[in-house]
C-alpha cells in the first residue's frame, strides 16, 4: 500500500490541521478505487454467487474424489475454494481498512457492516469444504496427496487443517456459530471500536480524541502528563460499565466456544 497526503478524519477528530499536520491516509486503491465502485459492487455479487455454485458443485463429493486416486479433483476443489477465500478476503479487508480510517463516519460503518454481513452469508456455503475434507480417513487423504500433484500442492494447509479435527463440531452448529459470530463477537468488538472513536478528554480546556489524549502522556513536563492521565482516567470511569459489559461478554462468549470444542 502506499500512502495519500491527508487523515480524512482529521477534522473531526478534536484537533485542527495546524497541529496535526499533513497525516497519512491509505490508499486502498490496489483493492477498490472507492466505496461506490461498481467493481466492488461486482465482486460482491460474484462472491455471493459464486459460493452458492462451490457448495453445489463439491458438497457431499470429498470423500468419493479422494478415493479416486490420480483421477479425483480434490486439487480442482482446492483451487476454487482458495480463490473464493482470497475474493472474500479482499472485499473484507477493503471494508474494515476504510471503516477503521475513520470509525465515525456512519457511511464507512455502513459499508462495514452491510459487507460483514453479505460476505458471512457467502462463507457460510463454503464451511462445508473443511468440514467435510477432515471427515476423510487419514489414509485416504495420504494417498489423495500422494496421486494429485494438483492437491499436493496444498500440502501444508490440508495437514495444518487436520491439526483441527478433534476440535471440529457438527456441521450445523459450526454453521450456528459462523452466522452468529456477526451478532456476537463481532458486534460486540465493533460497539467497543466505536465507543472508544466516540470518547472525548478535556484537558486543559481543549476537548481531545483518544489519539491526541495519550499522546499527551509523552510530553516532557510533568504537570501536563499528570493532566492529561486524570482526564483519561475522568473518561474511561464514566464509561467502566460499558467496557466491563463487552470484556466479560466477549471472555464468555470464548468459554462457551472453547467449551463446546473441547479446548
Amino acid at each position: 500500500m502506499v500512502f495519500g497526503r491527508q487523515l480524512a478524519a482529521a477534522s473531526s477528530s478534536g484537533q485542527g490541521p495546524a497541529e496535526l499536520g499533513d497525516l497519512p491516509e491509505w490508499n486502498l486503491g490496489d483493492l477498490y478505487s472507492r466505496m461506490e465502485a461498481p467493481e466492488l459492487k461486482r465482486d460482491i455479487a460474484k462472491a455471493a454467487a459464486d459460493a452458492i455454485n462451490f457448495e453445489s458443485r463439491w458438497k457431499g463429493t470429498l470423500a468419493a474424489e479422494a478415493e479416486r486416486g490420480d483421477g479425483g479433483r480434490l486439487g480442482e476443489a482446492l483451487a476454487a475454494y482458495e480463490a473464493l477465500e482470497e475474493l472474500i478476503g479482499r472485499i473484507v479487508s477493503y471494508a474494515g481498512l476504510v471503516y477503521a480510517g475513520n470509525t465515525a463516519d456512519p457511511q464507512r460503518a455502513k459499508l462495514y457492516g452491510d459487507i460483514q454481513e453479505k460476505m458471512t452469508d457467502a462463507s457460510a456455503h463454503l464451511l462445508f469444504f473443511a468440514l467435510e475434507l477432515n471427515l476423510i480417513d487419514d489414509a485416504a487423504i495420504e494417498t489423495a496427496l500422494a496421486a494429485d500433484p494438483a492437491f499436493a500442492h496444498y500440502r501444508p494447509w490440508v495437514l495444518d487443517l487436520r491439526m483441527d479435527k478433534p476440535y471440529q463440531l457438527e456441521d450445523r452448529v459450526e454453521q450456528l456459530f459462523h452466522e452468529k459470530s456477526i451478532t456476537g463477537r463481532g458486534a460486540w468488538n465493533r460497539l467497543f471500536d466505536e465507543t472508544m472513536t466516540d470518547l472525548r478528554f478535556d484537558i486543559d480546556g481543549e476537548e481531545l480524541t483518544l489519539e491526541p489524549a495519550l499522546n499527551r502522556l509523552q510530553h516532557a513536563d510533568g504537570e501536563v502528563r499528570r493532566r492529561a492521565s486524570e482526564a483519561l482516567a475522568a473518561t474511561f470511569r464514566k464509561n467502566l460499565r460499558t467496557f466491563t459489559l463487552v470484556t466479560n461478554t466477549l471472555a464468555k462468549d470464548k468459554e462457551i466456544s472453547d467449551r463446546w470444542r473441547g479446548f
